[in-house]
């Protein structure tokens, strides 16, 4: 399988001086086409700082990163926003729904962003929101809807423009088991129908299962990567 992903000696510092704080040392990382996998670590390891890099939210202070065959350095601030609006999704952990738009809406911003006519978008947005088990809060707006039901809602949004990869900031944190497993089988599924590139960032234990593999990070370093076996 082709990689969909490759860091190389990739680190990132926060500030100068005193203040100047490691957040990753110099991470190797292959992800392949396809795969599922989890970052795993504890709390100020370097989790969300690395998944923001591979996404092309922030640079890397040193090392490159190189997504779907492009290396992410290379790429004008220009480019790398319309790179971004068609092949990747991102899940964040504040879910980041704008407020004044429906849950409708919300999914369909992608897809209007790529220049989908906005009734067939806001079509196809309600169709995976019923996916989901949202079929009854497509008009609602997100002050609306509970902390578990947003975040079903952002994690339609990333899917619904059927990026090459999708990256995701705790996508079950809010979530019950039950919903948690669902949603991580229509991840799966999503995975499977489309090949694309999953990467979830994660305190879960009880989604770890539907891994591929599970990568450790550790004080910014990686400390184990293993394969999971289903």
């Amino acid at each position: 399988m082709a990689a969909a992903v490759i860091c190389k000696g990739v680190t990132k510092a926060f500030g100068d001086g005193a203040s100047r704080v490691e957040a990753l040392r110099g991470v190797d990382l292959e992800h392949k086409q396809g795969e599922l996998l989890m970052i795993v670590g504890p709390s100020g390891s370097g989790k969300t700082t690395l998944i923001s890099i591979i996404a092309g939210i922030l640079d890397p202070t040193e090392g490159e990163c190189s997504v779907l065959d492009r290396n992410l350095k290379e790429l004008q601030n220009s480019a790398l926003t319309q790179f971004r609006g068609k092949k990747i999704g991102f899940v964040f952990q504040a879910f980041n729904l704008i407020p004044m738009l429906t849950a409708t809406e919300n999914v369909a911003v992608p897809l209007l962003l790529n220049g989908v006519e906005y009734d067939e978008a806001l079509v196809k947005a309600a169709e995976l929101l019923k996916r989901y088990g949202l079929e009854d809060k497509v008009d609602k707006y997100p002050k609306d809807l509970s902390g578990g039901e947003q975040q079903r809602v952002a994690i339609a949004r990333s899917c619904i423009h059927e990026p090459e990869l999708i990256v995701c900031d705790e996508p079950t944190s809010s979530l019950d088991s039950e919903t948690g497993a669902k949603v991580m089988e229509l991840f799966r599924q999503e995975v499977l129908e489309k090949n694309c590139s999953l990467i979830i960032v994660t305190h879960d234990s009880r989604i770890f299962s539907f891994a591929d593999r599970i990568l450790k990070l550790d004080d910014g370093r990686v400390v184990e990567n293993s394969t999971n076996n289903h």
